[in-house]
């Protein structure tokens, strides 16, 4: 089992790096998550990752890549809601990384 130290609390992961646990995420866990990815949270991160949160707690699952999409430029906008500005930030996996990142399970139709 995978695990991540975030002010000293071990956060159990599975093998992929999604939490076991998902109401022990948080901006600290996303930090701690992203840094594994090595990448570096910006404000543009921060907004697509509270949006995704928003829709898990409406929807209870994980948005696909087409949902996430769709999601996205209903609530942000066309500029920022579309694949190549979401591909951008989340290095060409955007509903899978950024689902890891929000602490939410792996998207169900994502390989």
């Amino acid at each position: 089992m995978n695990a991540l130290l975030v002010d000293q609390h071990s956060i159990a992961l599975d093998k992929e790096g999604y939490l076991l646990e998902l109401h022990l995420w948080s901006p600290a866990v996303a930090e701690a998550l992203a840094a594994r990815e090595a990448l570096t949270l910006s404000p543009e991160h921060w907004e697509v990752l509270e949006l995704l949160r928003d829709f898990y707690q409406q929807f209870q699952l994980s948005p696909a890549t087409r949902p996430l999409i769709k999601y996205a430029a209903l609530k942000l906008g066309p500029e920022k809601g579309n694949s190549l500005h979401l591909n951008r930030l989340f290095k060409g996996t955007p509903a899978k990384l950024a689902a890891k990142l929000a602490g939410l399970p792996k998207p169900t139709n994502c390989l």
